[in-house]
């Protein structure tokens, strides 16, 4: 379980964070929630698929690392090897909490980047906010903000029924047959066939871009499975 506290710079001014890129530290997951914000950054890099939810929003945006649970095929001891990194794993250990109205920063002290004796201080030593706070505070304030439209956005996709399930049927190099299954991504044929006043409703309100972004980032799953099948090899070659 999380132990969520308040950042303070009283009981926490000795705190460091960790912020490698490395097995041990919590990186260790084959996808991250992302938003429609973030696509533009994202769609080069990783495929960004959507899944269902049980309650709140009906979708959420994801951004995939790897196939099977826990396996994230960009991390090695090396580091994080991609030209960038979503903003929901950048922010940890850090949230955003709730003050009444007021957005104040959190802190998951049971992080595996929480340290006292490693990694980069947050607080100066009298008290002061760090660079590094500082960017944490910039990437928490932009993640906020970007979430904010998710509800309009997954409710367009909805509106248009602009999601369909997907099925990616994946044989490796060592003979094995793989399905990937349970997630949605963007309809293209319903996408072409959107009336012209549809398709400006969705360009006034900002979402026709990230719909496109979510579309061409699924070309990312051509190197995904490049990194599977060159993480298979360099184990066989270890045996």
């Amino acid at each position: 379980m999380p132990n969520i506290a308040l950042l303070n710079n009283v009981e926490h001014k000795d705190l460091r964070i960790i912020t490698d890129h490395r097995p041990g530290l919590g990186d260790e997951i084959a996808w991250c929630p992302t938003y429609s914000n973030e696509f533009r950054t994202l769609q080069s890099t990783y495929p960004i698929i959507f899944r269902k939810m049980e309650d709140g929003i009906p979708y959420e945006a994801i951004v995939l690392f790897g196939f099977t649970e826990n396996e994230n095929l960009f991390l090695g001891q090396d580091g994080w090897d991609a030209p960038v990194i979503p903003l929901l794993i950048q922010r940890q250990p850090f949230m955003i909490g709730l003050r009444g109205e007021e957005l104040m920063i959190q802190v998951d002290l049971d992080n595996p980047r929480v340290s006292r004796t490693e990694g980069v201080p947050v607080f100066l030593e009298h008290g002061g906010s760090t660079e590094y706070l500082d960017t944490v505070n910039s990437i928490l304030s932009t993640i906020h903000h970007g979430l904010q439209r998710e509800a309009g956005f997954m409710a367009a996709l909805e509106k248009y029924q602009l999601l369909e399930t997907f099925a990616l049927d994946i044989q490796l190099d060592d003979g094995s047959m793989n399905r990937m299954s349970g997630f949605y991504t963007i309809n293209e044929e319903r996408l072409a066939a959107l009336e012209a006043e549809a398709l400006g409703e969705l360009h006034r309100a900002g979402y026709l871009a990230p719909i496109y972004f979510a579309l061409a980032s699924l070309s990312n799953f051509r190197n995904l499975i490049d990194r599977k099948n060159r993480r298979l090899r360099h184990a066989t070659d270890r045996q």
